[in-house]
C-alpha cells in the first residue's frame, strides 16, 4: 500500500492557474483568492520559498533546482522584491533495452512586499546547490534622543 499526501488547497491553486492561463481571471476577479500574488500568468512553476525573521535580518530561501544563479534576476522597486528566472534542464538516461529523455523547463516569478524595517539598500543574495538565499538586513533602530528645554 502506498501513502498519498493530500493537499486540498492545491486544487484551488491549479484552478486559479488554469483561469490565468486562459485569460479568464479578469472576468471573475483579478485575485479571486487573497494571498500570494507572486504567481503571475507568465510563470510556469512557483518555487518553494521559506521566509524567516531573525533579530537583525530577514532571510528568504528559495528552492531553485536546475537554475544557474547567474540566470536569476532579483529587483527591488517600491518596497517589493521580485525574483524571476528560467529553469532549463535536460536529463538523458540510457540502459539496456530503453532510453529516457526528460526535459524540465519553465519560467518563475515571485514577488514579496518588504516590511518597513527592511534595509533595501543592503540586500545581498547568493545561490548554492539549488538554493537561493536573500538576506535583508533590518534598519538600525533610532536611539531615543533627549531634547533639552531652554528657559
Amino acid at each position: 500500500m502506498s501513502l498519498i499526501r493530500y493537499e486540498p488547497w492545491n486544487l484551488f491553486d491549479r484552478f486559479q492557474d488554469e483561469l490565468n492561463r486562459l485569460g479568464l481571471a479578469d472576468y471573475i476577479g483579478k485575485n479571486a483568492v487573497e494571498g500570494d500574488n507572486s504567481n503571475i500568468v507568465t510563470s510556469h512553476w512557483r518555487p518553494a520559498v521559506d521566509i524567516r525573521e531573525e533579530e537583525n535580518r530577514f532571510v528568504i530561501l528559495a528552492d531553485l533546482p536546475g537554475v544557474d544563479p547567474k540566470d536569476i534576476d532579483i529587483t527591488m522597486e517600491q518596497g517589493v522584491l521580485s525574483i524571476k528566472g528560467e529553469r532549463v534542464s535536460d536529463k538523458e538516461e540510457s540502459h539496456e533495452g530503453y532510453k529516457r529523455v526528460e526535459r524540465v523547463r519553465g519560467t518563475f516569478y515571485r514577488r514579496f512586499s518588504l516590511p518597513d524595517s527592511a534595509d533595501a539598500e543592503r540586500i545581498e543574495a547568493k545561490g548554492k546547490d539549488g538554493v537561493l538565499e536573500i538576506v535583508l538586513p533590518k534598519l538600525e533602530k533610532e536611539q531615543a534622543r533627549r531634547i533639552s528645554v531652554k528657559s
